[in-house]
């Protein structure tokens, strides 16, 4: 088929009505399907249930050290889930933090403690007249909402093939004292899927910040959610950090909300010694331990790390067809007709979509119309706001497949009409 702005106006037409036809017959159906959020399927929930049996009828409920994790204590978590962990993200165990289910919590407490209480002796940012964060987009609307909450101004930052435009970067962080942090999700981004390069990542590392209290807050959620038998491979950002002296900028999060279960997982923060120093003095006097039953439980069914690889291989097998199937629709549909592009991520758990300028906000309307919920278009910027309308996060994990190739055959229609709309009324 021609691309659709080669057309002239009376073949826009009839392609319009033959697609509004189409569109009419789906409605009629009265769809209820949802691709908003990046949830684990029941399938991938289930591959995890044989962890609820590991201490049934068990009576030795000791960690290693002798720590009975019934009890109070051991406030930055038990040695086995902190060599797992460690192992993951390629650090020592003094250097990790276990807390509860969620990094996002973990993330919020960072930011809620340098903002009332300071990082490492600072002034407590509630007490400055402006704070800035750094915010690559597109990117995670969670991350946004949180400055959000705390009155944070967010900057946007493009990302490029290879990560954020670091220049820029530079040039925000070592010349203004008031940009205190970036947000970044280094491996599999959500939701372009880039992993940043080993040049992106040593960029981070030789960054000499206005403001000593400036921290990169690197949130390797997806760092074994693989969706290939080559997997993208992420520089050690402390190895880097290490060769440059500056091991105190880095607070890095991962977590097993995507491995296990994410109602009743583990989340991390590795940092330096001096940052985990400052974290614990104050998570001391907010907690007096985190769930070691759900850690004793995780410690024992993967064991290692190791364990943990072996089983997102399982995962994948679940999730990499349906990634096939949104992408297969969209090279079939939409490829030649000179409206969209889209990501062809390596792991992670997102699409990232683009319509034509002007057209997210159409496709996500008439979608919602006819039964499919999307990620609100604009949450991948900061405030909502995506300066050119559009970006839209497909998260194809949790529907079925069978949901799924209805949502996405919908979803390519509705790109096409607002894409036709547009044109027409230039």
């Amino acid at each position: 088929m021609k691309q659709y702005a080669s057309m002239t106006h009376a073949e826009q037409k009839a392609e319009y009505d033959r697609l509004l036809n189409e569109y009419r017959a789906f409605c009629d159906q009265h769809l209820s399907l949802d691709m908003s959020r990046g949830k684990p399927s029941n399938e991938q929930l289930e591959l995890s249930m044989p962890m609820l049996d590991v201490l049934h009828g068990q009576h030795d409920m000791r960690a290693e050290g002798g720590v009975d994790i019934r009890n109070y204590g051991q406030l930055d978590g038990i040695p086995e889930v902190k060599r797992i962990f460690a192992d993951l993200l390629e650090v020592e165990p003094d250097n990790i933090m276990v807390g509860g289910n969620s990094s996002l919590n973990m993330m919020f407490d960072c930011i809620n403690w340098a903002e009332a209480l300071g990082i490492m002796g600072c002034t407590p940012w509630a007490k400055l007249d402006k704070v800035k964060f750094l915010c690559p987009v597109p990117g995670y609307d969670r991350h946004f909402s949180i400055c959000e909450l705390f009155g944070i101004e967010m900057i946007n930052i493009p990302m490029k093939e290879d990560g954020p435009d670091m220049d820029l970067v530079r040039e925000y962080v070592e010349n203004d004292d008031s940009v205190k942090g970036i947000w970044c999700v280094p491996k599999y981004s959500n939701p372009t899927g880039i992993t940043y390069s080993d040049d992106v990542v040593r960029a981070f590392a030789a960054l000499k910040p206005a403001a000593k209290d400036f921290r990169i807050f690197w949130d390797n959620a997806y760092c074994v959610h693989h969706l290939s038998d080559t997997p993208d491979q992420l520089l050690n950002i402390f190895t880097a950090c290490k060769e440059q002296g500056s091991e105190d900028l880095v607070y890095e999060f991962t977590s097993s909300s995507k491995i296990s279960f994410s109602g009743a997982g583990i989340a991390v923060v590795a940092a330096s010694k001096a940052n985990m120093a400052d974290l614990k003095s104050k998570r001391t006097i907010q907690t007096i331990g985190p769930n070691k039953v759900v850690q004793l439980m995780h410690a024992r069914y993967f064991h290692t790390a190791d364990g943990i690889r072996e089983h997102m291989k399982k995962h994948r097998a679940l999730i990499e067809p349906k990634f096939n199937v949104v992408l297969d629709a969209f090279d079939k549909e939409l490829s030649e007709l000179g409206i969209a592009s889209y990501t062809r991520p390596n792991g992670g758990y997102f699409i990232s979509f683009d319509t034509m300028p002007g057209c997210a906000s159409r496709v996500g309307e008439l979608c919602k119309q006819a039964g499919v919920v999307l990620t609100t278009v604009g949450a991948t910027f900061p405030y909502g706001k995506d300066p050119e309308d559009k970006n839209i996060r497909v998260a194809p994990t949790f529907p079925s497949i069978e949901e799924l190739s209805q949502a996405v055959t919908l979803f390519c229609l509705c790109v096409k009409m607002a894409s036709l709309e547009k044109l027409m009324n230039a």
